[in-house]
């Protein structure tokens, strides 16, 4: 039984991230999904928010569980015996990066192969990005997000 890997930063979860992971629930039997933790990153959300989303939008899916980790993450897969990466790609920008990546990975950790998945084109614009940027700005957020982490978008911009 293969056991594979979804790895992010999740600042914040959008739909095309959600999308992503319920498409590789349908194709491994068990799914780690691994909130990075990059100490030379910024991120709006804490380790801790982050989890508390993801963990919150994942409750239905009994094949998934949710993680954080400040490692690398082949270091994350060897540990939890994860013999694949799942990184999704929505245009040549994402491919060149995540391939590159997944080069580096490949010669640290032979074992573990990295798949690549495409966005479904409803998801395709989707940027954690922008979708924190649009948030600050008040913009509408409810086609890009889920309602619990627009909420939590509002909450933390609003300074409560």
């Amino acid at each position: 039984m293969q056991r594979a890997l979804v790895p992010g930063s999740f600042d914040p979860p959008t739909n095309g991230h959600l999308n992503l992971i319920d498409r590789a629930t349908r194709i491994f039997p068990e799914l780690d999904v691994v909130i990075s933790v990059n100490p030379n990153k910024s991120y709006l959300f804490s380790p801790e928010e982050r989890f508390e989303m993801m963990s919150q939008l994942m409750k239905d899916y009994t094949n998934v569980k949710v993680h954080v980790w400040d490692n690398l993450i082949i270091n994350f897969a060897r540990e939890h015996q994860d013999s694949v990466i799942i990184r999704g790609v929505r245009a040549m920008a994402d491919f060149e990066y995540e391939f590159e990546l997944s080069m580096t990975n490949k010669g640290l950790a032979p074992e573990i192969e990295t798949i690549f998945l495409p966005t479904d084109p409803k998801y395709f614009v989707l940027r954690a990005s922008a979708i924190k940027e649009i948030a600050g700005f008040h913009g509408d957020v409810s086609l890009m997000v889920p309602d619990l982490v627009a909420q939590f978008l509002r909450s933390k911009l609003s300074g409560s």
